[in-house]
């Protein structure tokens, strides 16, 4: 079997690496092992952060909702529950823009409910 050198290829992986490191503190943005294990559990935090960030974001409309339904002194459960019952579809999302940025539109639906 003939002798097969790999420098050309073990410095392109090794360059790749080290771009995608770049920004990091110590030697995980200069050891090629380092910078390896770094760039696997970077990409295992984005992955569950994904999640976490649509989470959060679900939870942010409940507190928006919940805040601007004080003014009208009707809890959030209160509020979803008769929004069921009189079968207006309005997603969360929905409700929590109409109460951030159009108050008016908001106490339309909330005096319509009530």
């Amino acid at each position: 079997m003939t002798r097969v050198k790999k420098g050309v290829n073990a410095l392109k992986t090794r360059r790749n690496i080290l771009r995608q490191v770049k920004g990091y503190r110590f030697g995980r943005s200069k050891k090629e092992r380092q910078a390896q294990e770094a760039i696997f559990h970077a990409g295992t935090y984005a992955f569950a952060h994904r999640k976490d960030k649509k989470s959060d974001a679900r939870k942010l409309w409940t507190v928006r909702i919940n805040a601007a339904l004080s003014e009208y002194n009707i809890s959030y459960s209160v509020f979803i529950g008769i929004l069921k019952n009189k079968k207006i579809e309005v997603d969360r999302k929905i409700l929590a823009t109409l109460a951030n940025e159009a108050p008016r539109s908001f106490a339309r639906l909330v005096k319509q409910i009530s």
